[in-house]
C-alpha cells in the first residue's frame, strides 16, 4: 500500500499500521504529529487545517515518490487532517516499511519534513486568550 490522503475524518491508525505489514518488511516506522496545547509560549484550545485537496494529494504522492526513490523501502503511507482538531488529537501520520530499521527511520523523516515545508496545508490555531493566527508551515 502506498498513498497520500488529505480527510476530514479522523485518521484510523491502526488500519494504516495493518497496510504497512508484509513478510520482507522488518521495520516499520510511524510518526504521529498531535495538537499540542501551547505553541509559541501561548495557550492553545484548539486549531484548523484547511487544504486545497487536489493540490496537496498531489504534491504529497510527489513526496512519496521521492521517498520511494531515496531510500530502500517497501510501502508508504501518510494522512494529514483537515477541519477542527481538538488538543490531543492527531493531525498528521506518517508510516513507512522496509527491510532495515536505517531505510525506514529515514523515509519517515524525510518525508514529514517535506510535507510541513511543501505540501499547501494551512494551520489556524485558535488560543485562550480569545485570539487566533495563521501559522505558515504547518
Amino acid at each position: 500500500m502506498s498513498g497520500f490522503t488529505i480527510s476530514v475524518a479522523t485518521i484510523d491508525v491502526v488500519a494504516l499500521r495493518r497496510a504497512l505489514e508484509h513478510t520482507g518488511a522488518g521495520a516499520i516506522v510511524t510518526f504521529e504529529g498531535t495538537v499540542r496545547d501551547h505553541s509559541a509560549g501561548r495557550a492553545v484550545l484548539r486549531l484548523t487545517y484547511d487544504a486545497f485537496a487536489p493540490l496537496a494529494t498531489k504534491e504529497g504522492e510527489r513526496i512519496l515518490a521521492e521517498a520511494r526513490e531515496r531510500f530502500a523501502i517497501s510501502h508508504i503511507v501518510c494522512s494529514h487532517r483537515t477541519g477542527t482538531l481538538e488538543i490531543g488529537d492527531i493531525a498528521v501520520w506518517v508510516g513507512v516499511a522496509a527491510a532495515h530499521r536505517d531505510a525506514a527511520f529515514s523515509a519517515c523523516r524525510f518525508v514529514i519534513d517535506e510535507v510541513k515545508g511543501r505540501v499547501p496545508i494551512w494551520k489556524k490555531e485558535f488560543y485562550s486568550d480569545g485570539e487566533s493566527g495563521w501559522i505558515e508551515h504547518a
